[in-house]
Parts: structure tokens; C-alpha cells; sequence
């Protein structure tokens, strides 16, 4: 894994130097047309996106040159119309992209929620994709997505640092799968300082390597998922550190999920410094049975998950949930370092299964001492 304290250097760095400048006029869209993207990507590398209104229907596709800048200034707004295509999507290579001061960018969701999601109802569109390079995502106020908001895809040395996400209004208007990081077929995104409120995973990695996920504040969703892993054409992540993090009020605290039926990999990850409060499901989730988001009854056997370590996770869970469940076939775990865990509150007990022999690891001991039954 790439060292984060060399990744924390770099973020450092950029903010020593003024990269909100604001472009000339020729560089800068704005208004309610589309008309003069292409010749502002063609012909400048400091490029503002300000107070700009995104015809319904279209993409803003920021094909950059190598070496860009892009801000986003303003109130950035999206017409509305069923669709399935992203809103926004940032493309290149050593690309810097900044919010300024007192920007949005606002998604409206409400518009397209109707509490199904991607499952159905009417065609969502996800929010914005990067496809980067060598490049740096800092300060971006984001609002209330369709669906998932930050697709990070086939991306590589990337780092995302400052972002705010509030999705807090789809708690009561419909709001679902409104995902805030999700990466994949992707290496070496850091992901870090940053808040989230909405009804899905904080952050959710599906395929990729030398991820970092620090420092940020989850509430109201998910929790942080490794998975679900399985049935992609890349079905390895590994070299993960997710550190320092609080997720409160969400449905899980940290879990790793992979599919049912399906084969892979999950090698080499680290949960350390974790607090979760107020989880209502399960604080603690290691699951080899996830099917179409429930269980499919039996783990399976297919998977590999090696190396892993837990240290320092605390936290509280309601009542009616689950403090720890690893629900894993025989034989699939191996070589876990469990340190210092400890989950309380929740008083639904199920049986764990699939904990390797030395990890010195208890399901009982983090309810209550009374053995879990299925």
C-alpha cells in the first residue's frame, strides 16, 4: 500500500498555493446552455463552472486536458427527466478539482426519489463519476443525489479530501442507494476529511487496491462496506486501511459483505480507530451469503479472506440489533488480528461462524457473554 503519510503530504502541499483562481470569461460556464463546453475543454486548463443550469437530460462531461484546473463556483443545478446516465462526469489526467467558497452543487433528488432506488421506480441518475488520474478532488459541497453520488471508476492516485455530502433530506422524502463513495477497477484513492449524510454506504469498494479511507464522518446510512464482493470481472480488493472514522446512526458500522454463489478475494485490510454509535442492525458485520441485499441463507465457500485486521473499534448498538456477526463458511478466513473490540447494546443474538481458530476472537464476548444462537 502506498504510504499515507506521503498522500498526506501531498494534500498538504496543494494548499499552499491558490488553485481557486477564477478563469476568464472565455473559461467560465455558466447559464442554463451546454453550448460552449467543448471549446472551453479545448482551448483552457483554468476552467470555472459557475452558477451553471444542466439542461435536463444532459451531462456536464468535463473531458479535461491533462494538467486542468476546475471550480465550481455558484449554485450548480440539473433539469429534471428520467434518465440513467450520470450528471456529471470529471475525466483526465493530474486534474485539480476545487469548490469554492459558498458553492453547491445540488442534485435535487427529491425530484427522482421514490424510495426504490436503483431497484426500480423511475430512472435515477447517478450524480457524478471521476475517471482520474494522478489528481486532486477538494472542497466540493454536494447535495442531495438521485442515487449514488461519487462513482470513482477506473481511476488511479487519487485523492478526494474536504467533501461534504448531504443527502439528510432523503431520510424523509424517499432517498435510496444514495451511496457517497463507491470505487472501483480502481488503485490508490485516499479518501479523507470528509462528512456524509445519507441512506446508503459512507463508503462501499467493490474491486481495487491501496485505498485509504480516513478521518471522516458518517451518518445515516450504511456504514463502511468492503463489498459486496463477487460475480464483476474483478473480484480482488485488497490493501485497504480504513482508519480514524466515525459512523453514527446508520444501519451497520463497518462490514465486509460478499456474494453468494460467487469467488474472490478480500486480502490485506485494516478497520483500526473506529467508533460507531447508535448502529440499528449490526455494529460488526462479516457476512459470505449476501444476495440481492439480504442473505441467501448459507456462506460460500468460494472466497478467500486473508490478512485482516480489526483494532480499537468501539461503539453502540440499539437494542433491537446485532453487536458482532461474522457469518462465513469453513475454512474461507484466515490469519485475522483482532485487538481491543468492543460493541454493546444490541440484544439480538446470532450465531457467528467462520472465525478463524487464531484470531483470538469472541462473538460472545460482545453480547454479554450469552452464546448466540441462529
Amino acid at each position: 500500500m502506498r504510504s499515507f503519510l506521503l498522500r498526506l503530504s501531498i494534500i498538504l502541499l496543494t494548499q499552499s498555493y491558490n488553485l481557486s483562481e477564477s478563469a476568464t470569461s472565455e473559461c467560465t460556464l455558466t447559464g442554463n446552455s451546454l453550448e460552449n463546453l467543448t471549446s472551453i475543454l479545448t482551448t483552457c486548463q483554468e476552467i470555472s463552472i459557475a452558477n451553471l443550469q444542466v439542461p435536463a437530460g444532459e451531462t456536464l462531461a468535463l473531458y479535461a486536458q491533462n494538467d486542468s484546473i476546475i471550480t465550481f463556483e455558484g449554485c450548480i443545478t440539473f433539469g429534471y427527466k428520467e434518465m440513467t446516465n450520470f450528471l456529471v462526469i470529471i475525466h483526465g489526467n493530474n486534474i485539480t478539482v476545487i469548490g469554492a467558497p459558498g458553492h453547491l452543487i445540488d442534485g435535487d433528488g427529491a425530484r427522482w426519489w421514490d424510495t426504490f432506488g436503483s431497484n426500480g421506480g423511475r430512472k435515477k441518475p447517478r450524480f457524478i463519476q471521476f475517471q482520474l488520474k494522478n489528481s486532486l478532488v477538494k472542497g466540493l459541497n454536494v447535495k442531495n443525489s438521485p442515487q449514488h453520488c461519487f462513482s470513482i471508476f477506473e481511476s488511479e492516485n487519487v485523492i478526494l479530501t474536504d467533501i461534504t455530502f448531504d443527502c439528510l433530506d432523503g431520510d424523509t422524502q424517499g432517498g435510496h442507494n444514495t451511496d457517497a463513495f463507491g470505487t472501483g477497477y480502481s488503485k490508490n484513492v485516499t479518501i479523507t476529511n470528509s462528512t456524509v449524510y445519507n441512506q446508503d454506504d459512507c463508503f462501499g469498494i467493490n474491486s481495487g487496491s491501496g485505498h485509504v479511507f480516513t478521518n471522516n464522518f458518517c451518518y445515516g446510512g450504511h456504514g463502511i462496506s468492503i463489498g459486496s464482493v463477487g460475480g464483476r470481472e474483478n473480484n480482488v480488493v485488497e490493501n485497504i486501511l480504513i482508519k480514524n472514522n466515525t459512523v453514527v446512526n446508520s444501519e451497520n458500522g463497518i462490514r465486509i459483505k460478499t456474494n453468494y454463489n460467487t469467488t474472490g478475494i478480500v486480502r490485506n485490510i485494516t478497520f483500526e480507530d473506529i467508533t460507531i454509535e447508535n448502529i440499528t442492525t449490526y455494529g460488526f458485520l462479516v457476512r459470505g451469503d449476501y444476495r440481492n441485499g439480504g442473505s441467501a441463507g448459507k456462506p460460500s465457500p468460494g472466497f478467500e479472506l486473508s490478512h485482516l485486521t480489526f483494532r480499537n473499534i468501539h461503539g453502540t448498538v440499539q437494542s433491537g440489533g446485532t453487536n458482532v456477526y461474522i457469518f462465513l463458511a469453513d475454512g474461507v478466513a484466515s490469519n485475522w488480528t483482532v485487538e481491543n473490540i468492543k460493541i454493546v447494546g444490541g440484544q439480538r443474538r446470532v450465531r457467528c461462524s467462520g472465525i478463524p481458530s487464531d484470531s483470538n476472537f469472541s462473538c460472545e464476548e460482545q453480547n454479554g457473554g450469552t452464546k448466540q444462537y441462529l
